[in-house]
């Protein structure tokens, strides 16, 4: 691929973002404002070079038709393994990302701060963010899922669900914990986790 001049690069960062908020392509106007230009030439010599470059294409005769070609890979570089006991070789050609995107980026995904040491079983621990999706009107939670889940009279938990008749056991996964059993309509669930995230400080 054809590396692009500064102004060119300029123009294709924003037009990506522009793109990926938006969801549709900018006008011209909006593009000479954005890059501080007053005559629609430049925008259309760099927008012209970009397409000659395989970076956007459009549909002739039609306007706001620009689409991305080339977005940049997302994610971090998957480099290979690491051994937690023996020893492995640690880096690799691969050219694998891990992108969190399809998790952190939904739109009605939401983030818990964990309290507690209840499922660590789980390796979930205190501090760390649970991230969940957001359950649907009528959704049936399958057995054994991790929730965020509203009970009556015990406020907001995040537990392995379970559901038999119209009894729910919330179930922990520490030993020293016993599970909460209440009626299906004592317990609300928000959500359904999809990933834990741990930071660790510098």
């Amino acid at each position: 691929m054809e590396s692009l001049t500064p102004a060119q690069q300029e123009l294709f960062d924003w037009l990506k973002e522009y793109i990926n908020t938006t969801k549709h392509a900018p006008s011209i106007r909006q593009m000479m404002r954005a890059m501080n230009l007053k005559s629609p030439a430049p925008v259309q010599s760099r927008l012209e070079r970009l397409r000659g470059k395989g970076y956007i294409d459009w549909i002739e005769g039609k306007a706001r038709t620009i689409r991305i070609l080339q977005e940049d890979p997302q994610g971090v570089p998957i480099l290979g393994a690491i051994a937690a006991g023996g020893l492995v070789e640690p880096f690799t050609d691969s050219q694998e990302r891990l992108d969190l995107s399809d998790v952190l980026n939904r739109p009605n995904y939401f983030a818990l701060r964990v309290m507690g040491d209840s499922m660590i079983e789980d390796l979930i621990a205190e501090g760390d963010m649970a991230i969940l999706r957001p359950t649907i009107p009528g959704e049936m939670v399958r057995n054994g899922e991790i929730v965020a889940a509203r009970v009556v009279g015990h406020g907001t938990t995040l537990k392995r669900f379970y559901r038999q008749g119209e009894i729910v056991t919330l179930h922990p996964s520490n030993q020293r914990y016993v599970p909460i059993e209440v009626a299906t309509s004592s317990v609300e669930v928000q959500g359904v986790l999809v990933g834990v995230w741990r930071g660790y400080a510098d």
